[in-house]
């Protein structure tokens, strides 16, 4: 549940971005986690298991 909800959280934050035009380093690699996150490439669990880690994280806050 924590992954989707990151997921869907990061894909806000994508749309903001993007609609905001403040796409910068910091910002790139936020949609470059989302995209990756979505095309399940190699990848894709990797990035998926350290954003439940951070989420976790955060959710321990």
């Amino acid at each position: 549940m924590a992954l989707s909800v990151s997921a869907a959280v990061l894909g806000i934050i994508v749309v903001v971005l993007v609609k905001g035009g403040h796409v910068r380093i910091g910002s790139a690699l936020v949609c470059t986690l989302f995209g990756f996150t979505l095309a399940a490439t190699g990848l894709a669990p990797i990035i998926n298991s350290a954003l439940a880690s951070l989420a976790g994280l955060v959710a321990s806050f």
